[in-house]
């Protein structure tokens, strides 16, 4: 191995890190911009929107990377999630299926537009991310108020996706605008990948 090549190798996996702490911190961010908003107990963020770009500009292994960085950082203790939370107590909250479900968004999309780098494709993996993370918080929501959290009053799986249906629209507007940013900006990230 040359040294220019070294350098290159050390280039690129310091840029890696760079932007794996660049959607860490957008997360932290996205997670308290508007989380004084609740509806049903789940604060509405700009998360969703944060791990579908990490998956569209960084990729399906970085982008998921980034996701699971930032949501040990939170576990950590550090204020990182919704209503500026932390700590190990989140993993028994009702809203940690999202946290968790951004791992996989970031993961499946990126997947999707290596396959398909069209810009329909990356419209496309935006919106199976937002299905993605819809699916898995509201599931794991609902099993949480079930099985180990106290449910409001009448609690069924019928208000918990009626309470989803407030930020709805707005993710599915931010995720066909990341899904346009994403297809714009992705050649110029994946030059330093």
């Amino acid at each position: 191995m040359t040294m220019t090549t070294t350098r290159s190798t050390n280039h690129s996996r310091t840029l890696q890190l760079v932007h794996i702490a660049m959607f860490s911190a957008l997360m932290a961010i996205g997670a308290n911009i508007a989380s004084f908003l609740i509806v049903g107990g789940v604060p509405i963020t700009l998360q969703t929107f944060f791990a579908i770009l990490a998956g569209l500009l960084l990729g399906s292994r970085i982008g998921a990377v980034s996701m699971i960085v930032y949501a040990f950082i939170g576990l950590a203790g550090v204020p990182v999630f919704a209503k500026f939370s932390g700590g190990m107590d989140t993993l028994i909250s009702p809203t940690f299926g999202f946290i968790l479900s951004y791992v996989f968004v970031a993961y499946i999309v990126g997947l999707i537009v290596e396959k398909w780098p069209s810009k329909k494709g990356f419209i496309v993996a935006a919106l199976a991310g937002t299905a993605i993370n819809y699916l898995f918080g509201t599931n794991w929501m609902y099993a949480a108020y079930k099985l180990w959290f106290a449910a409001p009053e009448g609690f069924t799986y019928q208000m918990a996706w009626a309470w989803m249906a407030v930020p709805l629209p707005k993710d599915l507007l931010l995720a066909v605008l990341a899904g346009l940013f994403g297809y714009r900006l992705r050649p110029i990230i994946q030059k330093y990948l």
